[in-house]
């Protein structure tokens, strides 16, 4: 993604006062209904728009609450080390000594299976490695380039009083910036449309597009179409030209209109889509 931007803001003549007035500049253009041949196309655009708001955020914005940090004891044996990583899903785990306040490091997926053999001899001290401190107020951007620069990707976010507040993952400051990543560990939650009493639908925003309209018939425009956009909130995204917030309602040209029910500053989670056709609900698919 370095490239493709670095070659993007190379091509405007690098005349800009500055890399943000550059990409705003781009994101503009890239917008304007009239504009053909356009340089991005709705997923780059979101990245940009993603990357001008990652200045503006530190640790604490982006950190996962103490409350959820998935840690193991010094002490653990083998066995339950790899339990409680298979379980999770986690490549890396904080390890502390008496509680969450006294983190030693970090241990590895790859340190425990090489000594998936050696479980009598097992000790989880020998294989921890070191996990960065952060403050809450660090800018994310200088937190990716410090994870680069030491290659140490997860960074424990402490107070001023040493008690740890959250946890961050290199993963965590990427999705900031391309949208959430999913592995083969993730539980694949398959976008759903929800029929709804009065009419209108309850939509995942990942539902992909083509399953939408089989279900409400063809209502995406040519130059829509020409954008090769995917699914729901990627075409709400397109109408908006943002990312847009909760409670806000965006209407396509056809006269549907899309409610954001959840979403974060990345992207838009759920919607209620109104002003349907009215053959799209069947009795059956309806809830009370």
């Amino acid at each position: 993604m370095g490239t493709w931007l670095r070659n993007l803001v190379r091509q405007r003549g690098g005349d800009h006062s500055s890399l943000r007035s550059t990409i705003e500049e781009i994101i503009e253009e890239s917008e304007r209904e009239d504009q053909e041949g356009s340089a991005i196309g709705t997923h780059e655009r979101v990245m940009l728009a993603n990357i001008l708001h990652l200045r503006h955020l530190t640790a604490y914005d982006v950190m996962v609450p103490r409350a959820d940090i998935r840690a193991v004891h010094v002490d653990s044996s083998l066995d339950d080390l790899i339990d409680v990583m298979s379980q999770g899903g986690h490549s890396r785990l904080p390890v502390y000594r008496d509680s969450l306040d006294d983190v030693i490091g970090l241990v590895h997926i790859k340190d425990v299976l090489a000594h998936a053999k050696d479980a009598a001899g097992f000790k989880l001290s020998r294989i921890t490695r070191e996990v960065l401190f952060v403050a809450p107020s660090m800018p994310v951007l200088d937190l990716l380039l410090e994870m680069r620069l030491s290659r140490v990707h997860m960074a424990l976010v402490v107070d001023e009083f040493g008690g740890i507040d959250g946890l961050i993952t290199i993963e965590d400051l990427v999705e900031e910036i391309v949208g959430e990543i999913e592995d083969e560990h993730d539980v694949a939650e398959g976008p759903k449309l929800v029929a709804r009493p009065d009419g209108s639908l309850v939509a995942d925003a990942r539902t992909p597009i083509e399953e939408f309209e089989e279900r409400v018939g063809a209502m995406l425009t040519d130059d829509e179409r020409e954008e090769d956009i995917d699914t729901l909130g990627g075409l709400v995204f397109y109408i908006a030209g943002r990312v847009p917030g909760r409670g806000e309602l965006i209407v396509h040209d056809s006269g549907v209109s899309f409610e954001v029910m959840e979403a974060d500053p990345r992207r838009v989670k759920r919607l209620r889509v109104r002003n349907l056709p009215p053959w799209h609900v069947s009795s059956e698919d309806a809830e009370g």
